[in-house]
Parts: C-alpha cells; sequence; structure tokens
C-alpha cells in the first residue's frame, strides 16, 4: 500500500486556537506528520510524493474559484493591513439575517476573512496555500490509486472534511475526502462511499454531496448536541432532492467505547455496500486520550475498524483528517492499516 505526503505540506504552521475561550497553542502541529510518517515507515510502507503540480482540477470540482482564490491570495491581503496579526482569523461572521437582508461578499480582507470562514479555528498563514495544495495533491494520488483497484493513504495536513465549497473551519482549508471521492468518480466509479470515522462530524462532506446520489456519505462521530460542529450531524440529516437517504448520520453519546463505536461503524459499512470504491476520513480523534477528544475508543478498536472497512471488499483511500494526541496518533495509525490490509 502507498502512501502519499509532500514535504510541502510542513509549510503550513497554525499558531491561533480558542477553546471555550482560552487561548491555546494550535493542535494541528507539524509533528502530527512526524508520527504518522513514523509509523509508515515503521510498517514497512513506501512514501511517495504526489503528482507536481497538484491537479487542482479535482480540487475546482468541490470548491468555489472565488474561495480558493481567497485561500491563495488572502494572506498577502492580509499581511498589508497595519497591525495585522501574522495569521487570517475572523472577527465577525454573517448572520443568517445579514445573507437574507442581501448580504455580500465585502471587497476587504476583513470582511472576507468572515465571509470565507465559519469559525476561527483555521488560521490561515503565509504558507496555508501551498500546504493545503499538496495535501489535497495526495489524496488525488490515494484516489487514483483506489481506482487501480489497490488501497493507499493519503497523509492529508491540514485536514479537510469540515470544509465547505466556500468556507474553511476547524482546521481544514481544502476538503481532500470530498476531493478523492470526486476523483474517484472522475476515474469511472458509478457510485462512492465515504466513511468519516473522525470524532466530529464531516459536515463540509455532508453538504457537498447533499443533493446528489453518486456518492454515499456515513460519519460516526460525537454526538453534536455536545461536540463540535454542534449545528448539524443529526441522525435525522438525511440528504435532499436526488441525495434523500444517500446521507447516514450516528452521532454517538459521550465516552462511546469500542463496542459502541465499532458497532456504528458496522452499520455505516453496510450502508455503503453496493458502491464500488471507498473514500475513508480517517480521524484519530476517537480515541480515549485524545485532547480534542469526546469518545473513549481504545487502540484496539481502530484496529478492528480497518478489518471491518476490507470486509467491504472495496478499493480504499484512507484520507487523514484529525487526531492531536501525537504521542498516540501513530500507533492507531498502524493499528488500523494493519487491520485494513489484513
Amino acid at each position: 500500500m502507498k502512501v502519499f505526503w509532500d514535504e510541502r505540506q510542513r509549510a503550513h504552521a497554525p499558531a491561533f486556537f480558542m477553546l471555550r475561550g482560552a487561548l491555546l497553542t494550535n493542535f494541528e502541529v507539524e509533528a502530527r506528520a512526524d508520527a504518522l510518517l513514523a509509523a509508515c515507515r515503521g510498517a514497512g510502507l513506501g512514501i511517495h510524493a504526489p503528482p507536481d503540480p497538484a491537479p487542482m482540477n479535482a480540487v475546482r470540482e468541490v470548491h468555489a474559484q472565488d474561495y480558493l482564490d481567497f485561500l491563495r491570495d488572502g494572506h498577502a491581503a492580509w499581511a498589508a493591513i497595519p497591525g495585522a496579526g501574522p495569521e487570517i482569523v475572523p472577527n465577525s461572521h454573517p448572520a443568517p439575517e445579514m445573507l437574507e437582508d442581501g448580504g455580500r461578499v465585502p471587497p476587504h480582507i476583513m470582511g472576507q476573512a468572515g465571509w470565507y470562514t465559519y469559525d476561527t479555528s483555521a488560521p490561515i498563514g503565509a504558507g496555508t496555500w501551498e500546504a493545503a495544495v499538496a495535501s489535497a495533491a495526495c489524496a488525488v494520488a490515494a484516489a487514483d490509486e483506489a481506482a487501480a483497484g489497490r488501497h493507499a493513504y493519503a497523509l492529508c495536513r491540514p485536514p479537510g472534511h469540515h470544509a465547505y465549497p466556500r468556507r474553511a473551519a476547524a482546521h481544514c482549508l481544502i476538503n481532500n475526502a470530498a476531493v478523492a471521492a470526486e476523483r474517484l468518480r472522475a476515474g469511472g466509479a458509478a457510485r462512492v462511499g465515504v466513511l468519516d470515522i473522525d470524532v466530529h462530524h464531516g459536515n463540509g462532506t455532508q453538504h457537498i454531496f447533499w443533493r446528489r446520489d453518486d456518492v454515499r456519505t456515513v460519519s460516526v462521530h460525537g454526538d453534536p448536541a455536545a461536540c463540535y460542529p454542534w449545528f448539524v450531524g443529526h441522525a435525522g440529516e438525511r440528504g435532499a432532492e436526488a441525495g434523500a437517504g444517500w446521507n447516514l448520520n450516528l452521532p454517538l453519546a459521550r465516552g462511546t467505547g469500542d463496542e459502541g463505536w465499532l458497532r456504528a461503524v458496522r452499520t455505516g459499512l453496510r450502508a455503503l455496500e453496493g458502491c464500488d470504491a471507498l473514500v475513508v476520513s480517517l480521524g484519530l480523534d476517537a480515541h480515549r486520550d485524545e485532547p480534542l477528544g469526546f469518545l473513549g475508543v481504545g487502540d484496539d478498536g481502530f484496529a478492528r475498524a480497518g478489518e471491518a472497512v476490507r470486509g467491504l471488499g472495496l478499493p480504499c483511500a484512507v484520507v487523514q483528517e484529525g487526531g492531536y494526541n501525537t504521542e498516540a496518533i501513530g500507533g492507531l495509525l498502524g493499528r488500523f492499516l494493519g487491520g485494513l490490509v489484513g
């Protein structure tokens, strides 16, 4: 199984992070990649660079051009503001009432910062665009492997499943899982399944495919009644129009351990039967020792989840999402991939 990683992903070095009103050091650190790379090397997996230049057509299938322009050019405009901090962090966001009254994209970067993000947890620095594009390229490369009938792992940093077509949030800039799913569709898969097992609901991915019947989305996550992203991720959200019934959310109570989590994962996999290829949004933050955690999954749970995915019998592009305990995530990745490949 190939692993895809680009050293340019290290250019993203976010600092700002606020949790429950307190300013903390950002958890999305370069050491995450080092831990995951070490685990891959320890398992004897080869590390490969994705195509260069990155296939931006695949990214444009998911994200609006004006949003991509903001990600690419926004930091230079931000840095020109007198007294600006080192990263784009919004002060305000347009309320639904503003949008109802004709709200529009502001010309000033301060306003754009609020328009193109939906929280303060995706700070954009000087190297963020380069890293995000390289991360998406890894997802594309993994999808191409899956299109050829092989499993692959995309070490995506920054992650992506919270990103909407025109919004960044929660460490996520480009929705790598959605990019991989679109690439698989373009590669000939009539129906693609997306299984998201990050501790947080894959809200951006859900939205992107909400009205479509060619990508079935499943998310196993902490109950949004008490867990980010708070507003969506409930069991009753099933898709709309052509996509009605094609989205499945399996929210879990705080502290749910291996058996309850694996039961939900298996339920999600049954819903993906009949798909031609699979994307796994692999969050390792369902672990019991996760600093941003909510669930109580143990090490063995991840191995068994990998085995369950293997049982579906589909070529799989594994796309890295969350997981911020740098002491634990390498071992968890190894357990999941070991279960996947058998």
